[in-house]
């Protein structure tokens, strides 16, 4: 994977940008003055990072996959340590699938009803492959998305979801809160 410099991600203007970011030159970013990038933030070729007005915020020691896209007019914020992996589509605008409207950005906005709402991938959240996520979703800390679900509706702390539509199945373990404690304490420096 080709990845851009330093000097390469600074230029194209993002709203912030962290320590060590890995950011593939074949990835597609959009308004980038609207994106957040934390440290040690991965992201992998194909991706499509398209901010809208609300941006999207992306918090430290994260990996956005292969093929993954990040797209729409409200907040998607990925919190510390999650992971979305190949092939995972993040929604925060949808468009209106009734027939009561016209869709697609080429019809003017006063014929369409695109729900525009915030995605807020919580700490520790991991999205399966192939996964949407829908506008309005609020995935709480620890959760696990089993792949190729479909998340219309906000999933409680720490349980592990799957299917069309995502329903929680079971419970997963917190063990990776000690981990993250033995990762930070070794990252900080002692005096």
């Amino acid at each position: 994977m080709g990845l851009l410099t330093r000097e390469q991600i600074v230029s194209m203007g993002f709203a912030c940008v962290g320590e060590n970011p890995k950011l593939s030159d074949k990835a597609s970013y959009y308004n980038c003055e609207k994106i957040i990038i934390g440290n040690n933030v991965r992201v992998d070729d194909f991706c499509v990072l398209s901010a809208g007005s609300s941006g999207i915020e992306i918090g430290n020691y994260i990996h956005i996959a292969v093929y993954s896209s990040l797209i729409g007019a409200g907040k998607i914020k990925l919190s510390d340590f999650s992971n979305i992996s190949s092939r995972v589509a993040i929604y925060s605008s949808n468009d209106d699938y009734s027939g009561q409207s016209l869709t697609n950005p080429m019809v003017p906005e006063e014929f369409t009803r695109v729900e525009h709402a915030d995605v807020v991938i919580g700490r520790h959240v991991i999205v399966g492959s192939g996964s949407v996520i829908l506008p309005g979703v609020t995935l709480e800390e620890g959760v696990a998305i089993g792949a190729l679900s479909l998340v219309s509706k906000g999933c409680k702390a720490f349980g592990i979801y799957a299917g069309v539509p995502a329903k929680r199945i079971k419970e997963r373990k917190r063990d990776l809160l000690e981990a993250e404690r033995c990762l930070l304490q070794r990252s900080t420096p002692h005096n």
